[in-house]
């Protein structure tokens, strides 16, 4: 069975994966992740995955927050239902500085994901999903190692900020699957890669 390797992100209107604040300026990702319909987005995304590639950013980021929510009566039922996937499966972390992975089931690399994901794709297990990790998923891109693109595309301007389709990264063509509008107007975006 082949193992397919998505990448996740919400990105704005104007393609930011981040605001003019840098890395944690994400405040306006927030009231379009927590839709029902982009919270059921989010769990069919990462269902059929039985291994989570993260950076360094996200993987601090995630098991500040993550773990926590699973034991959390006032969370949404899907986001208890993630936090428990999220600790259970198996999570790659790309890091040259950090040297110990706290959060059950994780591990630090220090190597190219490109050639992380081509070692994982030969062995068993279900599809690889890249949380949001920019770096890593544009590493894969440039490698041509993502299979599907799930993104959710807010309907917000940033003005500013990272983005992650930069000038450089090589040409490829991909085919729409998957379109659902949710409640905050934002789309979820399911694209696979088409090759030849």
């Amino acid at each position: 069975m082949t193992r397919t390797v998505t990448a996740n992100i919400t990105l704005s209107l104007d393609g930011r994966v981040n605001g003019v604040g840098g890395d944690f300026d994400m405040g306006w990702i927030v009231p379009h992740a927590i839709t029902e319909t982009s919270r059921n987005h989010m769990m069919r995304v990462t269902e059929p995955a039985t291994t989570i590639l993260l950076g360094r950013k996200n993987y601090e980021g995630f098991a500040g927050f993550w773990p926590a929510v699973a034991d959390d009566e006032n969370a949404a039922p899907q986001d208890r239902a993630a936090s428990r996937w999220m600790t259970e499966t198996e999570k790659v972390v790309f890091s040259s500085t950090l040297t110990e992975a706290t959060w059950q089931n994780s591990r630090i690399v220090d190597a190219e994901p490109a050639d992380v994901v081509k070692q994982l794709r030969g062995e068993d297990g279900g599809d690889i999903v890249v949380l949001a990790s920019v770096s890593v998923i544009k590493a894969l891109l440039a490698a041509d190692e993502i299979d599907r693109l799930s993104i959710t595309l807010a309907p917000e301007l940033v003005g500013g900020g990272a983005r992650l389709f930069e000038d450089g990264l090589p040409s490829s063509s991909w085919s729409l699957v998957d379109s659902t509008p949710t409640e905050s107007g934002a789309l979820c975006l399911l694209y696979d890669r088409v090759r030849s």
